[in-house]
């Protein structure tokens, strides 16, 4: 009897442990190839998101570009970063860093530590800085993306020869926009502890109690707002029948609180606003004064509303009221304050 040959198990065992490194050598390789490809895909998008804003007249820029984070995340830091729309507003910072993962390339993570400047056609720069400032964009194809902002213990900082800002620092700032059912979209907003200039008209009537912001707004026929820029995104949006219901907004300044109870707004052709809100004045009579002596609304007209105001109020303070935005104008009740607010630019 012949005894058999070992020598081919003892191959195929070698085999067999060598096997595991392979295919994992494999798997990094394409892994390394798709996140390439992935970085390259970022790089593309942002460069072509740059000559489409440009094409509708907005600027955006930056000075540096480096994209890591190789083997599991998408991490995108630019510097000095600035992007500017049309009207003038303009968005700076010094650096910003985002942040995907690879199993969710569309989903981003924002942040802006050495903060940011925000830039008003007439005021001029606001520096903002504080404790925490992040975004997160999420489902880009949605009829609005998923938009967050989150700010914690923030200041506001007039740059030398710009205006003063409403605000000196806030506790939180928030807003939010997110995609709704019925081609709908929300637009939240809020600001928590927010203290005013001492000189400027909110302190004249919050005096030195925190200042509290809250917007909570649905918009219909989100699909069609869109364009080239934002007064023609308005328009199409208004002409197919976009109208926004406010469910909830207040502004609370010390003792003075404006609440709006409910209301639809929209845009008429003049870019101005267009529409009705059912509002609770709390010290309207003293909030009205202060807006007329600042030049805010006409003084005389500042001083009609205040008749009304008083006599609405009664022996409270608290009055229940309509501001109307019809034909150009702003009303409260039978009284005219001033030109509507514009939402865009006929030109």
């Amino acid at each position: 009897m012949s005894v058999p040959d070992t020598d081919p198990p003892r191959k195929l065992r070698r085999l067999g442990l060598w096997l595991p490194f392979v295919a994992l050598g494999v798997l990094v390789a394409v892994w390394s190839g798709a996140w390439i490809w992935a970085r390259g895909q970022v790089e593309t998008r942002m460069d072509a998101a740059v000559q489409a804003l440009g094409a509708a007249g907005y600027q955006l820029s930056w000075k540096d570009r480096a994209v890591g984070g190789y083997p599991f995340r998408l991490d995108v830091t630019l510097t000095d970063a600035r992007v500017r729309e049309p009207s003038g507003w303009a968005l700076e910072a010094p650096r910003i860093e985002g942040e995907a993962y690879m199993h969710a390339p569309t989903s981003w993570l924002i942040a802006a530590p050495d903060g940011i400047v925000f830039v008003r056609p007439v005021g001029g720069p606001v520096a903002v800085k504080g404790r925490l400032i992040r975004a997160s964009l999420t489902h880009p194809e949605a009829h609005p993306p998923s938009f967050s902002f989150e700010g914690v213990k923030l200041t506001f900082a007039p740059r030398a020869g710009a205006q003063p800002f409403a605000l000196t620092s806030a506790d939180r700032v928030e807003f939010h926009l997110r995609a709704g059912p019925d081609d709908q979209g929300g637009v939240f907003a809020k600001v928590d502890g927010g203290k005013a200039q001492l000189s400027g008209l909110m302190a004249r009537v919050a005096g030195d109690k925190p200042i509290a912001i809250v917007w909570n707004s649905t918009l219909s026929k989100m699909s069609a707002f869109t364009g080239a820029t934002w007064a023609e995104a308005v328009r199409h949006w208004t002409d197919a029948g976009g109208r926004m219901t406010v469910r909830e907004a207040g502004i609370t300044a010390g003792d003075a609180v404006l609440g709006v109870n409910s209301g639809t707004l929209g845009a008429d052709r003049d870019g101005r606003l267009a529409g009705a809100l059912d509002v609770t004045l709390r010290q309207a009579p003293r909030a009205l004064g202060v807006m007329g002596d600042a030049g805010l609304i006409d003084p005389g007209a500042a001083q009609s509303a205040t008749i009304v105001a008083r006599a609405r109020q009664g022996t409270g303070d608290a009055m229940q009221a309509t501001i109307s935005f019809q034909a150009g104008r702003t009303t409260l009740g039978p009284v005219a304050l001033g030109p509507a607010p514009k939402v865009y630019d006929l030109h």
